[in-house]
């Protein structure tokens, strides 16, 4: 019989950091297994995804009776799931999002999205913050910075870095506050200087997730939105990984009380399968299509992903998980603040929700990155049984991104808690040992 790690060595394109060291046999809940049978707890949702935990028994009737009956389709034709979840799916936002395009990546949604506001506005230029991810294809490749652009050669033309609004790290401090509108004000005055004339979108996440759990202050997003409608721009969010109740709330956005010109979702609203929307308004898709809009992919408006989608959006309502994620998240935030106090490499802990981020640092004064300590602890919180994800940034690896699923239990997030607390404890207690 083959050996499987020697396969792997053989025959697989090494795509992005290293694999984990565990073959990965089957998944249920909020655990995954692997082939010696041991569990491990799944703090990430897979890729920040399965919402509803691994195998639901609803997504597993969707899909068998999906793809039994409907799966795949001519990119010109349409059934009754692409069409119901568009209805329902703007039946949760508000006004005026009412028009959707379903995709399969988040990467393909905000590629759409960006098309769609160029198109619009006649402009080609794109803003986005310095830490963003957005995807690896061209366009949404273009506005991420948080990694992954150097030897790829040129991005595409037009695109313009704004400082994420990174409150524990900004060197925009006044009176020993925060001054996030400071920032923001330096930021657009920068935008302005390097625009050439042709500011179309700008493109952020709610909650910068790859960048480190970044949230913006409350009141930051309108301000943002207030600069985008002074330029004539237009304001795209992608909510990957904050939508369908990930925070608390529906879509992250409404805490601001801004309603975006176009939402992208993905991640989420599959709950693990691919799934994304582009959602925007009535007015907006009239201007494009007049204008010639064109975009497609293989699986556009796919049924069975659809069905899938659906479904998802029923359990969300039905079990009542935007109330659930928020109680949570409290309880999730309360635990993790009692590790701070335990813990003195713990510098910051923030997110909402289902959405949280812990920073790992050498000293609490000087905040500088514990790059190697976060390193170790995820590897001890993965023997010890937690699935943990750490940032990939240069300077951030001491940043882990926890979103367990929305069915998650209490006892299952105090267990995932007890398990990082040890791993800790174990990681810098080795730490001390090394350097002694």
């Amino acid at each position: 019989m083959p050996d499987f790690w020697t396969d792997v060595d053989r025959h697989l394109i090494r795509y992005g950091g290293t694999f984990t060291p565990a073959i990965i046999e089957r998944a249920q809940g909020s655990y995954v297994y692997d082939s010696e049978g041991r569990a491990i707890l799944d703090f990430t949702s897979g890729q920040m995804s399965a919402i509803l935990g691994h195998g639901h028994p609803e997504v597993v009737e969707t899909v068998s009776r999906a793809a039994a009956e409907l799966d795949h389709l001519f990119s010109g034709m349409l059934s009754r799931p692409v069409v119901d979840l568009a209805r329902e799916l703007t039946a949760t936002l508000p006004a005026p999002l009412q028009k959707t395009m379903l995709l399969t990546t988040g990467a393909e949604s905000n590629e759409a999205a960006l098309r769609l506001a160029k198109l619009y506005t006649g402009g080609w230029e794109v803003v986005s913050f310095s830490q963003s991810w957005h995807g690896m294809t061209g366009a949404a490749a273009g506005a991420t910075y948080s990694h992954g652009r150097k030897g790829y050669g040129p991005a595409m033309v037009g695109n313009i870095a704004i400082p994420g609004p990174n409150a524990y790290r900004s060197r925009y401090m006044r009176h020993g506050t925060y001054d996030w509108q400071g920032e923001l004000d330096v930021a657009f005055d920068l935008v302005d200087r390097q625009s050439s004339g042709g500011l179309a979108a700008c493109l952020v996440e709610p909650i910068l997730s790859s960048g480190g759990i970044i949230e913006p202050p409350p009141g930051y997003l309108a301000a943002l939105q207030a600069k985008c409608r002074e330029r004539g721009m237009l304001l795209v969010l992608d909510e990957a990984q904050t939508g369908l109740a990930r925070t608390g709330q529906m879509y992250a956005f409404e805490r601001d009380g801004v309603v975006p010109d176009i939402l992208t979702l993905s991640k989420t609203l599959g709950a693990g399968l691919p799934l994304a929307a582009v959602v925007t308004s009535a007015e907006i898709e009239e201007t494009c299509h007049d204008r010639g809009y064109l975009f497609f992919t293989t699986h556009v408006s796919d049924p069975l992903p659809a069905a899938v989608g659906l479904t998802v959006l029923d359990v969300i309502a039905r079990d009542g998980l935007v109330q659930r994620a928020g109680e949570l998240g409290n309880r999730l935030r309360a635990g993790l603040l009692q590790l701070q106090e335990r813990h003195e490499c713990i510098g910051d802990v923030r997110g909402r929700g289902l959405l949280q981020g812990i920073e790992l640092v050498t000293d609490r004064q000087t905040k500088e990155p514990a790059d190697a300590l976060g390193a170790a602890v995820t590897t001890r919180c993965f023997e010890l049984g937690l699935h943990m994800n750490i940032v990939q940034m240069p300077g951030m690896g001491g940043v882990f991104r926890i979103a367990p699923p929305l069915t998650a239990s209490e006892a299952e997030l105090d267990l995932g808690l007890e398990i990082l607390d040890r791993a800790i404890a174990d990681a810098t207690a080795q730490s001390r040992a090394r350097a002694a």
